[in-house]
Formats: C-alpha cells, structure tokens, sequence
C-alpha cells in the first residue's frame, strides 16, 4: 500500500492515472448496489468491483436460465436453477481482494436501498424504476437504470438536484511557462512559444516562480481572459513590482454543479436525450417511448414480445403511438419499434458489454465526483447487425434449444450460431481489450464448434498491475503466460471452445509461423495490441493475405474501434510520422524547463549507466572487432562508447571507475552526485553566467532558457516540493545499489552505514574550464568535431590484454513496477535534483512513474465498452454484411460522454490499366504479386509511372 490511505498502488496503477488518487480515496467509502445478475448486471458489476469502491451488494432473486448463458460469464449449465447471484458471488469476489462484495437474494424494499451511495437497477420495471427512483432522488442516492433488449440499449441516471463534479473532463491541468508581464490593466501575460497555453476564457490560475513581480506568487486563482494561444491578460498589475523573468502559471480546475430530474419527470423530457450514433436522432428518440412501451406491453402479458412474431409488433407500434400523442415527435422511427419488439427476447454479449461499461462508468463518476455524468438519458442499438437482406429465417430458428446460445439465437437463429461456431479467428494480444474480446468469443460462441478455433498470442506474462482491467487474471497468476491463463479462462466459462495460446512476438521474427498457410485457414483477425507499429504490421498481413480485421485502442476513459473488410473499407493505414513530442538534445543536455525534460534525462542517464555501458563491456569482451566497429559511428558516438568501456574496465586507483567492494559503489554514486547537479552546472553558468546577453542584446536566460543553480551535497536535506520528501541521499543510496549490481556486488540499504561511509569520500574541488564549449542547439551539437587524438590513446589502451581478461558486467533492463529494484528510486531522485537545479517544480514518485515509464492510463470501464463495440462488427463480417453504411467505426470517451460512431471511410481507389505482351520475370511487391496471381500472370513487368500501375505481361 502506498499513496492515499488503502489505494494499492501495484493494483490500481494504470487506473490511478486516470481518476487520481483523491478520486479513488472518495471511492473507496462507497456503498453500491447492483440489481439484476443477467448478463448487464454482471458487466457492470465486474467494472466496479475492479474499480475500487468500498462494496458492492449484487441482487437477485430469479434464478438461472439457459438464456443467460449467452451473456453471464459467471454463470454455468450447472447453475441452472440455482440463484442468479449466489452463483457469481464467488468470481465477482476474487475480482478485487480490496472490495467487499455481497449477495442479496430477496426483492427490493425502501430499507434496503437506503444503506447505498449509488443504486443501479437493471432488468426492471418501469414501475420499480419509478418507485425506486423517487425514494433515491429525495434521500440523495444516486440512481442508475441500465437495460438492455437485443440489439437496443437504455441508460439513465440521477444524480440528485445539485450534484458537484471536481473535475468535469480529467485533462491534466495546463501549466506554462511566461516569457513577460506587463504593468498594466489588465496586465498582459505573454507565454513562452515552445506550446500554446490551451487555457480558455474564464479559466483560472495561480502563478509560482515569478521573479521581480513576486505579488502574483502563492496568490488566489486569477480568471483569465484568452487573447491569443500565446497570451492571456489577469487582472490589474500596474501597481506590481516590475517583472524580471521566469514564472509558472497553472490552471485551477473549478467545480461544476449539476441538476438532475427524477426518472417520473425525466421520461417526459426529450430534450435529456445525449446522441451517440450521426443520422439516429430520430431513432433513439422513437426508443425512448419504444422501451416504455414494452415495459407496458410486459405488464399486461407478462411476457415479452415473442421472436420476430409479427403481431406482437403490431401491438407495441401501436402503443407507441398512443405514447406519441403525448410526446408529440414528428415523426416516429417504426421501423426500429418493429425490430425492437423482434428482437427483444435476445441478450446479447456485446451489446451488454458496451452498455454495462458505460454504466459502471457512470457509478465512478457518482461515487468519485470526477467527470461529467450523464443527463440523463442515453440510447444504443446496433440494429446494423440483423441481416442484410431481407429473407427472414423460418420462426422456429429463433426458438429456444436449450442451449447456451439461446439468448443469441432469439435474435438471429440458429443457422448464423452455427456459422458463428465455425469461425477460425486470430487474436493478437491477451492484454485488457484481449481478455474483454476473449470473454465476448467465449460467450457468443466464436470458434466454439468442431471445425472452429481461436488462437492467441502474447508474448507477456502477467503482472500485479494487469490484474485491475484485465479480468481473466488472478493473483495467483503473476508471472504466467497472459495467453495461457487466458486461454484456461476462457475454456471455463464455456467448455466448448476451441483456443490455441502462442507466445510469440507478431513481427518479421515469427513470419515462419504466421505465414500464407496460417493465414489461409483465418477467418478474421481481432487486433488488441497496445502500440501503432504493431497495429500496422499486422494491417500490412491482414491486406497481403485478404483477411478482415477488427481493431481497438484505448487511452483512459478514451477508446476508438475500426474495423477492416478487404476491397470495402480503408486499412488501418501505414504509421504516420509525428515528431512534434522529441525533445531536443540540447534542451535534455543544459535547459530544461518542464518535469518532463528532467524526467527524460534521468531515464537516459539510468539507461546509459546501467544497461548501455555493461552491454558496451560485454561485447567488448565477446567480440574480437568490437573496437573497429564502433569506430565507424562517427567521432563523438565513438568517444563516448569506448570511454565508458575503458573506464568502466579499469579499477578506480588507475583513473577509471570499477569498483572493488560496497564503499567504491558508495563513492562513485557520491562523485557522480557532484558532477550531475553541482560541477555541470557551475561548468554551464561559466560559458553562460546569469547576466549573459545574446547577440541581439536580449538577456540569453530568457523564456525557455532558465538559469540554473548549483547544488551542494547535504545528506540531511529534503526537497520540500516533493510530496514523499526526496532527500539528496536518496540518489546517492539507489545509484550506488544500481552500480553494485552491474558488477555483481552486493549493495545495502541502510542509510545510516551509507551516511557513514559518505564520512570518508573525498569529493576534488571543481574549477571550471574556459576552453569547454557547450551548444545551445542540436545544430550546433551536430555540426561539432570531435579530435581524433583521445580516441587513439582509447583504441591502444583497449588493446591490452588484460582489459579482455575482466569479468563481465551484468546490464539492467528498467523496470518501473517493482517498487524493490532502485529503478524508480535512482530516476524520481535524479529527476527531482535535476528540476531543483533549474527551479522547476518537482514530481512525486506517482506521476514520475507514469513519465518515465511512458505508462498508458487505463481504465475497465473503456476496455470493456471498446470490446463490445468490435464484438458488434464481428457480428456482422460473419453474416458478409456487403454495405459500407452497415459497419461502424467508433471514437468514445466515457469521461464527458462522447460517442461517435460513423460509417467507416471507404479503401483508396486506383486507376489500373493491364497491357499484356511478353517481358522478363521480375521480382514484384506483396500486393502486385497479390493480384498478378488472381490474374494467374504471375510473370509480369510492373511499370508505375503518373500515379497508374501498369501490370504488363
């Protein structure tokens, strides 16, 4: 445990970059219900649980049926009969060891729903929602509804009449850097051009750092008033001291408050409707009366309507329509009423896991104060995946069987469940979304029958921090293959399904075993991978070999869906370059100015000192023409590989830096304390000192550029700035651990036997030397010369023969999650010294970890919806949907409630003209050679000239 009070850091690390630690800590004192164990309830239940809130209490007193099978991960054939929630108490529990979890077997009453924070209710009545939501609204309980029919869902909530959101969106605050401020009124704040400030007008700051107009420092939140994205004005300072430099202005984030109407009162207001998909405004508003309606239809017949029975439409529509004569909508979508009546007996696995996830999404929100909520209504369908045509099935192929598919079947029958169960898919990854779409395959039946297969691969193993969005895992499964363990879970939740795990890297490496003859058995893939390059690779194989591919992303509570059909959609296309995030070398080397820049440079200096070098030493010692080669790199690469290789060889009594016990470690971590934050900068302040103007007469510390300080080594003192107190011994204790490692020499942590031997270490006074040169750009850097002379006496004394008699050294790969290992120790306290030196506000270990360890927030909630979501396309690519207009490519972030989903955008077209005559066999390109052998040409000339490919034969 580590952080606020009782958040396990290890558990909930990537969702802790999403929500934040005083989000989760008002979490973790929620009381939630969850009403309904069907395959809804059971998805929003698991997201919670995962979530972090205090308990969760799941009711239900039905029991199983065969029909929940469909979409009830936690439920078996052998609980038929039994009741729905004792039956998933046992799996929901092992979800989260931090969340007590209950079972409620009896009907619900006013007693009981007064012991929660937030109560969510699905598979209920409209006169239960009605009850029920009432008794929340006037004893501020947050209320949720969640349903789902078939192909069509239905969220509501109610958050009370005046519910406060701390942070509406979850965008880190914006923080920049001012270059001037005026004395004026208003006074003018002109930002540094190295990022735009991204405030908008009414926003809030507060300033720190301001020197010569010190009034504005520590003072309250000032609102602001954009003129311009590099510029904004404040209030009056002309009666400020004049400003001389520097300063940080950084957004205050204010709370909104939100008004919500009952259910009674909100089920006459359309103007609550939030739209999800362009061009169905008219249909979710048409749902809208279509659910009150079956809820209707329900109570005087106690059923729902029956499959694709023609009459039951008949009577819905018509009780739409009476419920329209109030409602007054222009135009009703009946068409969806019908497909809504046929259909509503289905329970449907990715339409719960896209509905239940954005429900859940809304129970964090009431329980954290943290993004915008729903107000308050929200409809789905994914109607697009019935049929194409319009030839209907025979009504007995949507009658029960008896089987767990039932729930699918009532809504396509039983010929596409065989098809279905016939599928040979290939997913690549077992990460979050991997697990989410496995769950999905494994309840829908991909692959399930006796010619059908799935097979996985990953090359990762598991660990603590995967356990919290990826749900297949247990505990005790740390350290396993992903693929394996997943590939066990989901043969346990449905038996029938054929799953195949591979370990193996999808790259130019495994080309041997994902080549044509695999690709030829392939139906489909499913992408759910966690970086672009391997997103393109595999849209390059999916192309070469003609496969349809579904495709998932997610960044926190953002997530995108695409879905590939040769000849009908675009790719995912080839990797676009994007340098606008490097950070250039000299600005690393000698000016930063963010936390972002000191990060970077502790990582590469971490990276340089223990794994660089060693690897360098070893293949010295392993590779007879190590030296020769490197010194074809170029001088300056050069130098500074063979020195590092010299020294590192040649004991510390002789001018290098090879330790012979724990005290030499414990030295070298102190002299290179020195050099880092004292000696360079005092070197930087000789060739730039603090009055330094440019050729231009402008003051050379100036905007970007802050002038730095020197350190002085005190093994007592702390950063005060820094949340858990890095002290300068913390550098000293976790570089002289990691640099006992590299040689294979046992280190220690106490600090108090370190202090001691510090007693001793004789630290050289620096004098700084005026020939140095230090460049103020990469031009500069790149255009310097390195003498050759050192690099001669580097390339003699290498020679000799007792250097490649050393032991080896041992290089350590970094590793950010082992909180034991020095790793993040030796950055968040070279980082934070760093950022003291140049008067930059230090970082805790939480958000040191999230930059150095370029970690993507993530977040259930979003993994499950983006599941779904490519769950719903694979529907249709196995009916052999034809129309473009019938698929969707989704772009979601649940944290503001933004759904977009569109029709995807259509593959490129090229002219191509075929002239045949004989020619020479030539070597031809994957996809020339692709068509030449539809063509069954496959000798052919390919000329491309004017933008047309000639294919000439």
């Amino acid at each position: 445990m580590s952080g606020a009070v009782g958040i396990d850091e290890g558990f909930y690390s990537r969702q802790l970059y999403v929500l934040g630690h005083e989000a989760m800590g008002r979490m973790s004192t929620a009381n939630v219900l969850v009403a309904g164990m069907r395959g809804l309830g059971v998805e929003i239940a698991k997201d919670v649980i995962l979530s972090g809130v205090r308990s969760v209490t799941v009711q239900d007193d039905q029991h199983t049926q065969w029909t929940d099978l469909s979409s009830q991960f936690f439920l078996k054939e052998c609980h038929l009969g039994q009741n729905r929630a004792l039956c998933s108490l046992q799996q929901l529990t092992a979800l989260n060891p931090h969340v007590q979890v209950l079972a409620y077997t009896q009907p619900l009453d006013t007693d009981f729903l007064l012991q929660f924070q937030v109560v969510v209710l699905t598979n209920s009545s409209l006169d239960d929602q009605k009850r029920f939501g009432e008794l929340c609204h006037s004893r501020g309980i947050q209320f949720i509804v969640a349903d789902t029919k078939g192909l069509c869902g239905q969220l509501f909530c109610d958050f009370g009449e005046c519910f406060e959101v701390l942070d509406s969106d979850g965008v880190t605050p914006a923080s920049v850097m001012i270059q001037h401020i005026s004395k004026e009124n208003p006074g003018l704040v002109i930002c540094t051009d190295d990022k735009k400030h991204g405030l908008n007008k009414g926003s809030k700051v507060v300033f720190s750092e301001v020197q010569g107009m010190t009034e504005l420092n520590n003072s309250q939140p000032v609102e602001i008033n954009v003129c311009g994205p590099y510029s904004f004005s404040i209030n009056d300072t002309s009666s400020f001291s004049d400003y001389i430099r520097g300063g940080v202005a950084t957004e205050v984030k204010q709370p909104v408050m939100f008004e919500f109407k009952p259910l009674r009162e909100a089920l006459q207001d359309h103007s609550l409707l939030v739209m999800n998909d362009w061009g169905k405004e008219r249909r979710h508003k048409t749902l809208h009366l279509a659910f009150q309606a079956l809820h209707g239809f329900v109570k005087t017949q106690q059923r729902l309507p029956q499959c694709w029975c023609q009459s039951d439409a008949d009577s819905l529509l018509a009780a739409v329509r009476e419920l329209n004569k109030v409602a007054q909508l222009e135009q009703l979508d009946e068409a969806v009423v019908r497909s809504l009546s046929y259909t509503a007996r289905g329970d449907l696995a990715p339409v719960n896991a896209f509905i239940g996830s954005v429900a859940a999404q809304e129970v964090i929100k009431a329980c954290s104060g943290k993004f915008t909520p729903l107000q308050q209504w929200m409809y789905f369908d994914a109607l697009e995946c019935l049929p194409e045509d319009k030839d209907q099935a025979a009504p007995s192929s949507f009658l029960p069987k008896s089987s767990r598919y039932d729930g699918q079947i009532a809504v396509f029958g039983s010929d596409f469940q065989e098809k279905l169960m016939m599928q040979n898919y290939f997913v690549v990854g077992a990460g979050a979304i991997g697990c989410e779409l496995l769950k999905n395959f494994a309840l829908v039946g991909l692959g399930a029958g006796e010619d059908g297969k799935i097979t996985v691969t990953d090359m990762d193993f598991i660990e603590k921090s995967n356990l919290n969005r990826q749900f297949l895992f247990r505990s005790q499964d740390i350290g396993k293959s992903k693929s394996e363990v997943a590939a066990v879970a989901v043969r346990e939740m449905n038996p029938q399904m054929n799953v195949v795990a591979h370990q193996n890297r999808l790259d130019t490496n495994s080309e041997e075993v994902y080549n044509y003859n695999f690709f030829k058995g392939l139906h489909g893939v499913a992408a759910a991978l966690d970086n672009v390059e391997a997103r393109v690779y595999l849209d390059g194989l999916c192309i070469k070999y003609q496969k349809s591919m579904l495709e998932g992303g997610t960044l926190g509570s953002k997530g995108h869906t695409l879905v590939v059909v040769p000849h009908l959609t675009a790719s995912y296309g080839p990797v676009k370059s994007n340098s606008s995030g490097d950070i250039p070398l000299c600005t690393l080397k000698n000016f930063p100015h963010r936390i972002e820049h000191t990060l970077q440079w502790a990582r590469d200096q971490f990276e340089g000192l223990f794994k660089h070098v060693p690897e360098n030493v070893n293949q010295f010692l392993s590779d007879a023409e190590f030296v020769e080669r490197t010194l074809t790199h170029g001088d300056a690469e050069a130098l500074e590989t063979l020195e590092g290789v010299w020294r590192s060889q040649v004991n510390m009594e002789a001018g290098g830096t090879r330790p012979q016990s724990w005290e030499d470690c414990v030295s070298w971590a102190r002299h290179k304390w020195e050099t880092l934050f004292n000696n360079d900068i005092r070197q930087l302040l000789h060739c730039f000192p603090e009055g330094e103007v440019t050729s231009t007469g402008l003051p050379f510390w100036s905007g970007s550029k802050r002038c730095p300080h020197p350190l002085d080594f005190d093994p007592n003192i702390l950063l005060l700035d820094v949340v858990l107190q890095a002290t300068h011994l913390d550098y000293v204790v976790a570089a002289s651990n990691l640099y006992g490692q590299i040689y294979n020499i046992k280190g220690r942590r106490d600090r108090n036997s370190i202090k001691k031997i510090l007693e001793g270490v004789h630290v050289p006074i620096f004098t700084p030397n005026s020939s140095v040169k230090i460049h103020t750009s990469d031009k500069e850097m790149e255009e310097e010369k390195v003498m050759g002379t050192r690099l001669q006496e580097l390339k003699q004394e290498l020679a000799s023969s007792s250097l490649k008699s050393s032991a080896k050294m041992f290089p350590i790969d970094f590793e950010k999650d082992d909180d034991s290992n020095f790793h993040m120790d030796y950055i968040v306290a070279a980082s934070n010294l760093r950022a003291e030196n140049y008067y930059i506000p230090a970082a805790d270990r939480h958000q040191s970890k999230r930059i150095a360890g370029r970690i993507i927030p993530a977040i259930a909630t979003t993994t499950a919806a983006v599941a779904g979501l490519m769950c719903l396309e694979l529907y249709k690519l196995v009916q052999g949907h034809q129309n473009i207009s019938s698929y969707r490519s989704a772009f979601i972030n649940l944290a503001v409630q933004y759904f977009v989903l569109s029709q995807p955008c259509p593959p490129p077209h090229f002219e191509v003209t075929f002239m045949y005559f004989t020619a020479a066999k030539v070597q031809t390109d994957s996809f020339l050679a692709l068509w030449l052998d539809r063509l069954d040409k496959p000798e052919a000339t390919v000329i491309q000239r004017k933008g047309k490919v000639f294919f000439n034969n």
